[in-house]
């Protein structure tokens, strides 16, 4: 797996454990992630036929070019412990654990994942997705980066949090828009990934789409999906443009130049060019790389 820093995650699709076609459809898939569900969309007494079904996935097939995470039911929960036990068996990139809200529940975590000898290498992933959290987000963040394993990825749940709170999540999130842009802060603040929750009528592609290009300008990293149709349109307004990539690659090559190396701020097309842009500039050639490579090798 690519270095984690550079790891394209522009389309997360979500795939019920209990939906063994959909689990093996998704191979074939354009996302970059795939996170299979214990949670939300496997009913109560499905549980035990999810895990079993995880189990048999990973251990007939892989998933190239793809990373892969599990999410597991929420800490407290009577399946809690049995799907770490799948976690153990199964070896994805990461887990996704839900409803996680204050610190003391990556104290848990941190316990469950040593009890169940979970590999070093597997990442941590929470939802966002409580009243609680939101209210305390930056602690809440800067405990899970002191935690072990550290925390790696944010993943906004909008269902929940219009659920528990009440507010309309529609009319373009209009409401929900300055929880989602703190949360955005705090993961930007402290350097992890950050994905947008999902859009819930695939049939309305127009709707979706309006609301990826939100997200972009809002500078999530990603968006998670429940529908095949998603992985293309997600994964176009996810990556660079290819004037982006152009303007990038100048700003990288005029500051490599000789008489420039040294240069706080230079002339470029008309335009003050700071070392700032170039910093942005190599983080957006190294995810275009990386997207690249990945298509590359899915081929």
């Amino acid at each position: 797996m690519e270095d984690q820093k550079h790891l394209p995650r522009r389309s997360a699709m979500y795939v019920p454990a209990t939906n063994q076609r959909a689990m093996a459809k998704v191979r074939s898939l354009d996302c970059d992630v795939i996170i299979f569900d214990l949670e939300d969309a496997v009913a109560p007494e499905m549980k035990e036929i999810a895990r079993r079904n995880l189990v048999e996935a990973f251990s007939a097939t892989s998933f190239p070019q793809k990373e892969t995470v599990i999410r597991v039911n929420s800490i407290g929960t009577v399946d809690f412990d049995s799907d770490f036990d799948v976690v153990s068996q199964c070896h994805p990139d990461a887990v996704l654990v839900p409803k996680v809200s204050s610190a003391e529940d990556f104290r848990l975590l941190s316990a469950a994942i040593a009890e169940h000898h979970i590999a070093n290498s597997t990442r941590l992933w929470v939802m966002i997705e409580t009243a609680a959290a939101l209210s305390n987000l930056d602690r809440l963040v800067a405990t899970g980066l002191a935690s072990q394993p550290k925390l790696d990825c944010l993943v906004v749940g909008t269902n929940d949090i219009a659920k528990e709170t009440g507010v309309f999540p529609g009319d373009q999130r209009m409401l929900l828009l300055p929880w989602l842009m703190n949360v955005i802060l705090v993961a930007k603040r402290h350097g992890v990934c950050v994905l947008d929750g999902v859009w819930n009528d695939f049939g309305d592609q127009s709707g979706f789409e309006a609301e990826a290009g939100q997200s972009v300008k809002m500078a999530f990293d990603g968006k998670t999906l429940i529908h095949p149709c998603q992985v293309e349109p997600s994964n176009r307004w996810f990556s660079p443009s290819d004037s982006a990539v152009m303007e990038a690659r100048g700003i990288a090559t005029a500051f490599a130049m000789e008489e420039n190396r040294g240069a706080g701020v230079i002339s470029l097309n008309g335009k003050m060019v700071e070392r700032l842009h170039l910093v942005q500039a190599q983080k957006l050639l190294s995810l275009h790389d990386a997207i690249q490579t990945r298509a590359q090798l899915r081929r």
